[in-house]
């Protein structure tokens, strides 16, 4: 797994090192901790003129102790505006600012400020710092990222949150880098049959059950939605299920995972079609919000599914024209093959709904054309069921993952209606995310409440993107969290 930094709660800073004070414009940092030398210095550079304390400002104090750390004042914009997603920023900017300087010590004092009472706000504060040392690197011979140990200071009323926040943080931050590794890793190594061989390494150490159907299981099923897609691959595809937990409440969790897509026969444009080994994040995501469920115990019972398949063009791929009929019975009209991915969950959702989950969610880099609505910004939210809607968008706020609730409205069920078949794979240009969703609304009826997250955006960063190419595990967080405050945990 990807490393994470060791970051600590301190009720004092470490006497080395680098020292970094969140400061707002007008105030000076909170510094109730700190030696007085080393506050008087802190309080009498944010009293500059030339200090505006913008987003983004570093002021270098210097070192006011022979042997001491040395003190820097960051600025964190208008107070008004400061949210978690600005937080975040200045985390990361921070460790940034600790590892150019070569220092293996950073002491963070944190400012105060009403986003920065709760637990939840702090677990997302220690997870976006744990995280902050994430590299993917296994495929790379180079010398060892030089260690970083990070030292939280927070006011003392803040203190119980945070340290709440501690315990819960770390499960998340596993949770997120190991979906990470699993995007990041490569398609000639990242397989369907290899997927599956990962959920199975998960369910032995988390003692799981799993099942995994074979092409012939799939035949067997009269799952064609999954077959179609992987016919065109000398890599077969596989569908996982894994099963841990127990409570009242059943959560059923379905990825994507197409771990490369060519777009089949409808042929992807080649520029940047690396990036689509990224196609399999649904099933990541999954398989990390597993990992976190499992390891902070939370009570639910839990089905996760995982349809894998590559989407190749060969002799044997399914063609636009053809007519597949899926796991439910419904037949589907193949209008463009690059639509694989509703094909696939829609064996899966269908599985999933068998066993009548209270709650349903499924994830998937579905559609460009939630990237044009959205960027990458955030994921797209479709649900008809209002409380869990709103459940998830508080997550969201939560967990500093953005999600944006997008219509279900019946016309674009309409549009995903067949000429020959029960149903057509692809609709018209126009509201494409809605349409995918209305599709995959046809194989969900069995669940009490269904939500699906469109993930198309934020699941990576692409080569044009900032902040480093790869895999964001984006969506484990806000589903762990989700799953926390739905339990009374957080």
């Amino acid at each position: 797994m990807g490393e994470l930094l060791k970051v600590t709660l301190a009720s004092k800073p470490a006497n080395s090192g680098l020292l970094i004070a969140g400061t707002f414009p007008g105030e000076t940092p909170t510094t109730g901790r700190l030696p007085a030398a080393w506050s008087r210095a802190l309080r009498s550079a944010a009293r500059r003129k030339d200090w505006k304390a913008r987003a983004g400002e570093v002021l270098a104090v210097g070192a006011p102790e022979a042997g001491g750390p040395v003190l820097s004042l960051h600025g964190l914009g208008s107070k008004e505006r400061f949210d978690d997603r600005r937080l975040g920023r200045w985390l990361l900017k921070a460790v940034s600012s600790a590892r150019a300087g070569g220092y293996d010590t950073l002491t963070l004092v944190l400012p105060t400020h009403r986003r920065l009472a709760g637990a939840a706000t702090a677990a997302s504060v220690f997870r976006r710092l744990d995280l902050a040392g994430y590299r993917f690197d296994r495929f790379r011979k180079q010398a060892p990222q030089r260690s970083l140990t990070v030292r939280l200071l927070v006011p003392v009323r803040r203190e119980p949150a945070f340290r709440k926040g501690r315990s819960l943080a770390r499960p998340m931050a596993e949770a997120v880098a190991a979906a990470r590794d699993l995007a990041n890793m490569p398609p000639n190594e990242a397989t369907p049959q290899w997927m599956a061989a990962e959920a199975r390494k998960l369910a032995r150490s988390r003692k799981m059950k799993v099942r995994v159907l074979t092409e012939s299981q799939l035949e067997k099923k009269g799952m064609g939605g999954i077959l179609s897609v992987g016919r065109g691959s000398v890599n077969p595809p596989r569908l996982v299920r894994l099963s841990f937990g127990s409570g009242k409440e059943s959560i059923s969790i379905v990825g994507k995972g197409v771990t490369f897509d060519t777009g089949g026969i409808s042929l992807k444009p080649p520029a940047a079609m690396d990036e689509m080994k990224f196609d399999k994040s649904g099933a990541c995501v999954a398989l990390g919000i597993a990992r976190g469920a499992a390891d902070l115990k939370l009570p639910y019972r839990f089905n996760v599914y995982l349809p894998l398949a590559e989407n190749m063009p060969d002799g044997k791929s399914y063609r636009p024209g053809d007519i597949v009929r899926c796991y439910n019975g419904k037949t589907v009209e193949v209008l463009n093959t690059d639509a694989e991915g509703r094909m696939i969950l829609a064996d899966a959702l269908t599985w999933a709904c068998e066993e009548k989950p209270d709650v349903l969610l499924d994830f998937a880099t579905l559609t460009g054309a939630c990237v044009v609505a959205l960027g990458h910004y955030g994921a797209g939210l479709f649900s008809p069921d209002e409380p869990l809607a709103t459940e998830l968008l508080e997550a969201s706020e939560l967990s500093g993952e953005r999600l944006w609730r997008l219509p279900l409205w019946e016309e674009f069920g309409r549009e995903m209606k067949g000429r020959h078949a029960d149903l057509r794979n692809t609709g018209s240009r126009g509201g494409g995310a809605s349409t995918a969703a209305a599709f995959l609304a046809e194989f969900v009826s069995g669940a009490r409440a269904w939500a699906h997250l469109d993930i198309a955006g934020p699941a990576y960063v692409g080569a044009g993107g900032k902040g480093g190419f790869g895999s964001t595990g984006y969506g484990v967080a806000l589903t762990l969290t989700w799953l926390l405050h739905r339990c009374g945990r957080l």
